[in-house]
């Protein structure tokens, strides 16, 4: 496996794209050693909290060193300037946004990969296989199902959501959008009113990225749809009960960084806020297991926050 970043050619400058794998062994390059990688997050991206929750599924607290970076980038090209170091030891004069998540190597202070989807499989594949006590992620024969999900979540959720959302846009695009949403919602409703998880009664990768995908659609996308849309959006129990109940499991609730989210909505979105934005869903605070305060520094559960970096608030507090 390669362990140098590959490079996407278009009509614009080239940006050099982080795509090293973990292997097996010495001879892929990069190899699971622990304590030899460290994660870089801002567990108000999307991206960045489902490996955030996967991180903490595997029970890779000291094998994988976690360090949090602010929920609003402080560059305006959507980078974070704490990163730059990495970036630009892992590619000269590196000319793109300085942006996680990302995995990086110590012992080359080097950047591995910044391509979520690969990341969250080596550390399933790589560091969380083989333990009885922790979920089969990626279980054999359930790849293309998972993919199937995660397609799903991405675009007949989030994308819908956004379509049905933006006051810009033709009223059939945001009738049709709205419709897929609900469609798709509704699907889902049907799996989870006979079955613990979405792909049956063990915990998959496809829940972390639905749990994911159900937050932002009540904490950001319902800021931009009308009050009806949310309505008919929470009309479906047993899913939000399911979000409900991974909330409160400490893997998931720990990371849910609601302050953050909303900031990092704020400062990025340009859209107009419409009546939904006064119907919330759900009380993810109230949900959050008991004791899951955000650690700040580097202790059991791994993670560390630099010193310049927004000091996290447990979600929901003042």
């Amino acid at each position: 496996m390669s362990a140098a970043p590959s490079t996407v050619t278009s009509s614009l400058p080239s940006v050099p794209s982080f795509r090293g794998r973990i292997g097996y062994d010495a001879r892929s390059g990069y190899y699971a050693v622990p304590r030899r990688y460290r994660l870089h997050l801002s567990l108000a991206c999307p991206h960045c909290l489902r490996i955030a929750i996967t991180h903490s599924l595997l029970g890779l607290h000291e094998a994988l060193p976690v360090t949090l970076l602010p929920a609003v980038p402080d560059e305006a090209d959507g980078g974070h300037s704490a990163l730059r170091p990495l970036y630009e030891t892992s590619s000269h004069r590196y000319p793109g946004p300085t942006a996680a998540p990302v995995l990086s190597d110590d012992w080359t202070g080097r950047i591995v990969s910044t391509h979520a989807p690969d990341i969250l499989h080596d550390l399933a594949r790589r560091f969380g296989g083989g333990h009885p006590d922790r979920p089969a992620l990626y279980p054999h024969g359930a790849e293309a199902e998972i993919a199937a999900v995660e397609h799903l979540c991405e675009d007949r959720v989030n994308e819908a959501a956004q379509r049905a959302g933006q006051a810009d846009a033709d009223a059939e695009v945001r009738r049709t959008a709205l419709h897929t949403l609900l469609r798709t919602l509704g699907s889902l409703e049907g799996r989870l009113t006979f079955q613990d998880f979405v792909l049956g009664d063990e915990m998959t990768a496809a829940d972390v990225q639905l749990w994911v995908v159900l937050v932002q659609l009540d904490t950001v996308h319902r800021q931009h749809l009308d009050a009806a849309a949310v309505h008919r959006i929470a009309d479906h129990p047993h899913l939000w009960a399911y979000a409900r109940r991974l909330a409160a499991h400490p893997a998931f609730g720990t990371h849910l960084d609601l302050d953050g989210i909303a900031r990092r909505h704020h400062a990025h979105c340009h859209g107009l806020e419409a009546a939904g934005a006064a119907v919330q869903i759900l009380d993810w605070a109230a949900h959050i297991a008991d004791g899951a305060a955000r650690p700040r520094e580097e202790g059991p559960g791994g993670f560390t926050e630099p010193q310049h970096a927004l000091h996290l608030r447990p979600s929901g507090s003042a």
